[in-house]
């Protein structure tokens, strides 16, 4: 049976272990974005700005359709969120090659730069963190992360996954 740092079973977790994963995470989650907060502040831009950019980063002339399902949000907030990074000259929205009814997005030049200084801050707070807990912590880090998804978030991610490969 696996056993966690300090003799914790793992499959036998009190209410009281719980607890603290859940409020580790919640702290975890609070310092994970802090960094991105600070920088995005500066500009008027909230969370749902850094995934957007994130995501087309990831995958560039990736449609609004496509992001919607990444992203799991509403179409009107979504058009919100990229009116406003459009018109800052942060993305660029084109019309698709092959069906004129979707629309590519593409970061400029300034939203790849912006899209960078988030990244990296996030990064070096990741990288950080791995070196601190090892790799053995590092893979079931992700496996708690993956096992805590809901079936469809799992299967979007891992979908984003597989088409980064």
């Amino acid at each position: 049976m696996a056993e966690a740092q300090g003799g914790e079973a793992l499959l036998f977790l009190t209410d009281e272990q719980l607890q603290q994963g859940i409020e580790a995470m919640f702290f975890a989650y609070q310092g994970f974005t802090a960094d991105p907060d600070r920088i995005l502040g500066t500009m008027a831009y909230g969370r749902a700005h850094h995934r957007a950019i994130h995501f087309i980063a990831r995958k560039p002339g990736t449609t609004v359709t496509n992001l919607l399902n990444i992203l799991g949000v509403t179409k009107q907030s979504l058009n919100r969120v990229l009116r406003t990074l459009v018109e800052d000259g942060l993305v660029a929205s084109r019309v698709g090659k092959v069906d004129k009814r979707e629309r590519n997005l593409h970061l400029t030049p300034e939203g790849a730069a912006l899209e960078r200084q988030l990244s990296d801050a996030q990064r070096a707070r990741m990288r950080a963190a791995y070196r601190a807990a090892g790799p053995g912590a590092v893979a079931g880090f992700r496996q708690v992360l993956e096992a805590m998804m809901d079936p469809d978030m799992r299967r979007r991610y891992q979908t984003l996954r597989e088409a980064q490969s």
